[in-house]
């Protein structure tokens, strides 16, 4: 079953503490992208500054950064439910994942628009989530690259049971298609950061993921 996971993108240390308390109050998981302004054109709080997860909520760490190993010390500090590394960085990420596991953090890998999953293989087999980013870079708000979803069988075929996240563009006129495409975790910035009511919102996204037919 598919989940709704609010992302927090932010240089702003208040705003990202507003955003998590808001977040916190309805959803059980809540993903916090990292941009070292290198990998991703965008800089962000770092990692230093995520919230500790309570108890029955999940903290997922999306880190946009191009030297990951620069970021472990940290990383093992904060102790999120999962970190997720890009595929596209510039290190080996095998060990990595090892060094998370045996801290109890599971191992995500991210793959951007051109990476084909079959290229990223024994990071796929050595994770526990792979996020098909399908989005912009440091930002929120773009629109889909839907075909992106012709990577979820693809993945499967390698690991059949890896959880599968999503990433970009998530909108009550997407989430519908996107939770029947097999994707695990959709991943929401904007359609939250922007709402009036992000409870509501929420509420509505997640009473998307059951429906069926057509979205029209």
């Amino acid at each position: 079953m598919s989940i709704i996971a609010p992302t927090i993108l932010t240089n702003d240390r208040n705003l990202y503490a507003r955003q998590y308390e808001v977040y916190s109050k309805f959803a059980k998981r809540i993903q916090v992208d990292i941009c070292d302004g290198v990998f991703s054109p965008a800089l962000t709080i770092d990692e230093s500054n995520a919230l500790r997860q309570p108890d029955w909520a999940s903290l997922d760490l999306h880190m946009m950064v191009m030297n990951p190993s620069q970021h472990i010390a940290t990383i093992l500090k904060v102790k999120p439910s999962l970190c997720i590394f890009h595929a596209e960085t510039n290190e080996n990420l095998l060990p990595i994942f090892q060094t998370l596991k045996q801290a109890g953090i599971s191992a995500g890998v991210a793959i951007l628009k051109q990476t084909y999953p079959g290229s990223i293989a024994p990071y796929i087999e050595a994770a526990d989530h792979v996020l098909i980013f399908a989005g912009r870079l440091g930002q929120q708000g773009g629109e889909a690259d839907m075909i992106q979803y012709e990577k979820v069988p693809i993945i499967r075929s390698i690991k059949s049971e890896v959880e599968i996240g999503w990433d970009g563009g998530v909108n009550m006129q997407t989430a519908r298609t996107l939770a029947h495409c097999g994707i695990d975790v959709l991943n929401v910035g904007a359609a939250l950061a922007t709402s009036q009511d992000p409870a509501k919102t929420f509420a509505d996204l997640t009473a998307e993921l059951d429906k069926s037919g057509v979205v029209i």
